[in-house]
């Protein structure tokens, strides 16, 4: 198992990965690590099922990381809840190619309280966009009513560390769900 310490400017979450289970997201996910490109990226948005989501969203609890990109912010909140189509050329902010998503029916990781996934639009866009789980949260597992293909997301590894910090970031002042005062990540690498 491999850990990755997320230090912020509020404090250290540490994630174990699972790279057994789910080797293509593992990969994708440490190469964009291993190179030192999410250092300098923020929490960005939190996303609370009390308050700050569209009315006929499926409410979820996470937080979100990564760089700040408005078309795929837009896109996630109202777009494809509605049904409207997502130009990935407006979306995907990393260097890398988006992967095809590793569902949970074929990993076996579920979004518990903790887990770490990647954000997506179509099945074959997984991209650098990371989320943290608040409490369960199966609407992002396959079989999900969070994203309108019922694919889910790419649950990869879990907070074994600092989720205290998770949930402070949660709470954090937002408007709609974009946090106020983003939360900056210090730096990102393997222990």
């Amino acid at each position: 198992m491999i850990r990755i310490r997320i230090v912020t400017e509020v404090g250290d979450i540490v994630v174990a990965i699972y790279e057994c289970q789910a080797p293509r997201t593992t990969c994708h996910f440490l190469r964009y690590v291993d190179e030192g490109y999410y250092n300098g990226a923020t929490f960005y948005r939190t996303v609370r099922s009390a308050d700050n989501q569209p009315k006929d969203a499926v409410k979820i609890d996470v937080i979100e990381g990564g760089f700040y990109n408005d078309y795929y912010d837009q896109a996630m909140r109202i777009d494809m809840i509605e049904g409207r189509p997502y130009d990935d050329s407006k979306g995907r902010i990393g260097p890398y190619p988006a992967i095809m998503l590793e569902p949970t029916t074929e990993t076996g990781i579920k979004h518990v309280n903790g887990a770490i996934t990647l954000g997506r639009t179509t099945p074959d866009s997984v991209d650098d966009v990371f989320v943290i789980c608040v409490d369960d949260q199966p609407e992002l597992d396959t079989g999900g009513r969070r994203h309108p293909d019922g694919l889910g997301f790419p649950a990869f590894g879990k907070v074994v560390e600092g989720m205290e910090v998770v949930k402070h970031i949660h709470a954090m002042k937002a408007e709609g769900q974009k946090i106020i005062s983003e939360v900056r990540v210090l730096s990102m690498a393997r222990e």
